[in-house]
């Protein structure tokens, strides 16, 4: 049996992928360390299946002495590392919690992990695994016409969210080649799914829609993401983590790049259909341009014929299935809407984020 550290775990990808872990019969002991920020909650882990396989322990990753304990005490042989601040907004307006969480919070872990595996060998190396998950916006922005990134694609953060994933991504790196740390890393698309915080694009615009609230779109509407459902992404690690090499990096993605006008579009035809006696129908007309932000990446594609390869992944929903859930469980859960909104500062971010910045005229 496989007892697991998963950090950030309380998190939006972090809960689906202990949920994951706990549906998919896959045995583990699942050890939960999250600090319990804005976008963690408990309410992500209510009505968990298989519970008694699960431990939740409220701590911060840069606490040195918390993580090595956990390590000795819970026999922790595989580390799933989603702990991190991941909002590119929030880096523009205070990247110091950015460099402490993703950089030096990521050190942490690997130090406890070099100290228990390597130095005091409590477990053979062949069976201890860290796996790293990162972002595809280490790699920076594309052109039109450039090629999706590969896992060989050159490093080129531009926003402090995504230059200090970059440093966790060749911290982790550096402890497989230089201490022989058995390590993964998985760089992935733009998530969507169940129990994302509201401040995200997907359920912004859903609950936004759903209120008859202003849908504020960036600048022009028409960057380009490669969403990927979260299911199939919580999927592709636990692939990664038990099949994937030592050393090894793999893009996971959806397969799909839509401009983020037609990601809107296509929640508000689905409330159109779903609501439509709703007063806000055609949802549409809510979509309201706002200044863009600072340094906003215009493409982000991925190439995922190496996991599709070496694994046999490949997602399982299009953008259409995986908004039609996504959609349906929002409009299902609005106790959970309420809960994770209702914090005293939720409010007053997306004042300043979107309100703040002013109408495109």
């Amino acid at each position: 049996m496989r007892n697991v550290l998963v950090t950030g775990g309380a998190g939006f990808i972090g809960s689906n992928f202990v949920r994951y872990l706990l549906q998919a019969d896959t045995g583990v002991q699942i050890v939960n360390l999250d600090k319990l920020t804005y976008a963690g909650s408990l309410e992500n882990l209510s009505d968990l299946p298989d519970p008694d396989r699960h431990i939740f322990v409220e701590g911060d990753i840069l606490d040195s002495e918390l993580v090595e304990c956990l390590f000795r005490d819970h026999d922790i042989d595989m580390v799933v590392h989603f702990a991190a601040e991941t909002h590119v907004d929030r880096s523009i307006f205070g990247p110091a919690d950015f460099i402490q969480t993703n950089i030096i919070g990521t050190f942490t872990l690997l130090e406890a992990a070099r100290k228990l595996w390597l130095t005091e060998e409590l477990k053979p190396l062949e069976q201890v695994r860290f796996h790293h998950v990162s972002t595809d916006e280490v790699f920076g922005t594309l052109a039109p016409d450039d090629p999706a990134f590969a896992e060989t694609t050159p490093y080129a953060p531009n926003s402090p969210y995504a230059a200090s994933k970059a440093s966790s991504d060749h911290l982790v790196r550096s402890y497989y080649h230089t201490y022989g740390l058995p390590v993964t890393i998985s760089n992935c698309s733009n998530n969507y799914g169940p129990y994302q915080f509201p401040e995200k694009l997907i359920p912004l615009m859903i609950l936004n829609a759903l209120t008859g609230k202003p849908l504020p779109v960036y600048g022009d509407g028409k960057q380009i993401r490669d969403w990927l459902y979260v299911e199939d992404h919580c999927e592709a690690i636990w692939l990664v983590v038990e099949q994937g090499k030592p050393g090894e990096t793999y893009n996971i993605g959806g397969n799909n790049q839509p401009v983020n006008l037609e990601v809107i579009g296509t929640i508000c035809d689905i409330l159109d259909e779903w609501l439509p006696a709703s007063p806000n129908v055609p949802h549409d007309q809510l979509i309201q341009y706002v200044t863009d932000r600072p340094g906003h990446d215009r493409r982000y594609a991925m190439n995922i014929k190496k996991i599709e390869q070496e694994l046999g992944w490949k997602p399982r929903e299009s953008l259409s299935t995986g908004m039609q859930k996504t959609v349906r469980w929002y409009l299902d859960h609005p106790d959970w809407v309420t809960a994770v909104s209702d914090q005293s500062d939720y409010q007053s971010w997306i004042d300043k984020n979107y309100v703040e910045r002013g109408e495109v005229e």
